[in-house]
């Protein structure tokens, strides 16, 4: 793969598939900025309070303007499957990460450089040589409570799928969102948690085609699930917990449900052959601090990586019967080597059955 250029820092490259990253942007080197660094995103309320919380920060602390451009996860593959890459830091989830990691498009990780964060203080599970969890978030069970006040939602993923006890529009994510819900699908079907693994693709979208008829849209971005509930486009949705919270927060009719949550770690990761490697790593170093974590994760309603900033967490994710986060008490992890290995298969079942 060739090095990363930055002619002019204009517009984004355009992966060999036509896929675009996202419209068309024009940005300018502010006058007060060392330098501009370019990260993906997943964009929306993401980058409203990130920019609030870190982005602004950061340039503060550091003269480092950060650019965010947001694309779906299968515009950001296909990016780099072509070799066109305008991107210095990836911030995505671990899963996708792991596919770069393995097609050797990432720079490891200089935890040793680290200046802001002590790398002792992240959390094992997500501190990897190629990249490095930012929080922990879910896939969870939202609902409109203007149409199913709480109480009267569904209460398991068997419930959300039966669409004759529990009427309504239903939506849940894209293949091109990084992956659709495939295990929710089985667990709906009667598998337990802890067999999930490997996934029966050909069982999964088979229970996934009973409500079929009852998606208008599967979603491809977190905003576009979070809008879809506060519309009432869909009334019932698989969606990431932080979406459906900042919505709420904002005052949308929107609740949630923890039950069979799917845990999801975002991470970081360095393109390989970036110019801006030194202000990349000083970039990860400082969003993973624990003044930074404590601070923007609290907002962002997600869960730290950095174990100082535990005390931060959002009472919202606790479970209050165990103190615990939701994801330890109701919970199940995402399987990313699964998911490396078989990202390419499940798209191709994928795109045989949206078409059906």
């Amino acid at each position: 793969m060739p090095l990363i250029a930055h002619p002019t820092r204009r517009g984004l490259l355009r992966a060999s598939t036509g896929l675009a990253l996202a419209a068309p942007v024009i940005w300018t080197r502010r006058a007060t900025a060392a330098t501009q660094l370019v990260v993906r995103t997943p964009g929306g309320a993401f980058d409203e309070v990130k920019k609030r919380l870190v982005y602004d920060p950061f340039r503060e602390a550091t003269g480092i303007e950060i650019v965010p451009v947001a694309s779906t996860a299968a515009k950001l593959l296909a990016m780099f499957k072509a070799g066109q890459v305008e991107i210095d830091v990836i911030d995505t989830g671990d899963d996708v990460l792991l596919n770069l990691e393995q097609a050797g498009d990432l720079e490891p990780i200089p935890y040793k450089d680290f200046k802001y964060t002590d790398p002792a203080d992240i959390e094992a599970s997500v501190k990897r040589e190629l990249q490095v969890g930012s929080f922990v978030y879910a896939f969870i069970m939202g609902y409109n409570t203007s149409v199913y006040a709480t109480g009267k939602q569904p209460k398991s993923w068997t419930e959300f799928f039966d669409i004759k006890a529990f009427p309504g529009a239903r939506t849940l994510a894209d293949m091109a969102s990084g992956a659709p819900n495939l295990e929710i699908a089985l667990l709906a079907d009667g598998v337990p948690m802890d067999k999930l693994y490997p996934i029966d693709i050909a069982r999964a979208f088979k229970v996934m085609s009973r409500i079929k008829s009852s998606v208008p849209k599967f979603w491809d971005t977190g905003a576009l699930s979070a809008q879809m509930l506060s519309d009432k486009e869909a009334v019932l949705a698989v969606l990431w917990n932080t979406r459906a919270q900042v919505a709420a927060d904002g005052g949308a009719a929107i609740a949630v449900n923890w039950n069979q949550n799917q845990i999801l770690a975002q991470a970081y990761g360095i393109s390989k052959g970036t110019p801006k490697m030194a202000e990349g790593v000083k970039f990860i170093d400082y969003s993973l601090s624990p003044e930074v974590q404590s601070r923007w994760l609290n907002a962002y309603k997600a869960i730290p990586v950095n174990r100082k900033s535990y005390g931060a967490t959002a009472p919202s994710l606790l479970d209050p019967d165990t103190k615990t986060p939701w994801t330890v008490s109701k919970g199940f992890r995402n399987d990313i080597e699964w998911w490396a290995a078989n990202r390419a298969k499940v798209s191709t079942a994928w795109n045989k059955w949206v078409l059906q």
